[in-house]
């Protein structure tokens, strides 16, 4: 555990619309900072009233959870994965897709500028 930010981006046919980051914690977890970008991205879209989505992550233990192939048994993220599954409920179509870290740059330039945001 360490600091961590998260972040998130919506984007449309390859188009960003919309970024955001926060802090998520001085002792969070890669796995929580993960979740947290989840949601944030999950938030955005619902919000936009986005009702098909694409979630491309790079956490492959994430997607496997949200796909359903991996049980999230953690204490430490159930709560993460309930609220996570709470907001997939609203989209009429979802879809999970792992992506190599390097096809999810602009994700992890949020995630240090969440980092910034505690300072």
């Amino acid at each position: 555990p360490g600091i961590a930010g998260a972040g998130a981006v919506i984007y449309n046919n390859e188009i960003e619309m919309l970024s955001e980051s926060f802090f998520v914690g001085e002792k969070a977890t890669n796995n929580h900072a993960e979740y947290a970008g989840l949601i944030l991205g999950l938030q955005m879209a619902y919000n936009l009233n986005i009702k098909s989505l694409l979630v491309k992550g790079d956490s492959l233990l994430i997607i496997n959870h949200m796909n359903g192939t991996f049980k999230c048994s953690s204490p430490n993220l159930i709560d993460l994965y309930h609220r996570a599954k709470e907001l997939e409920s609203k989209f009429d179509n979802i879809f999970y897709q792992h992506v190599l870290r390097n096809f999810n740059k602009r994700a992890d330039a949020l995630s240090n500028i969440g980092l910034e945001k505690n300072k």
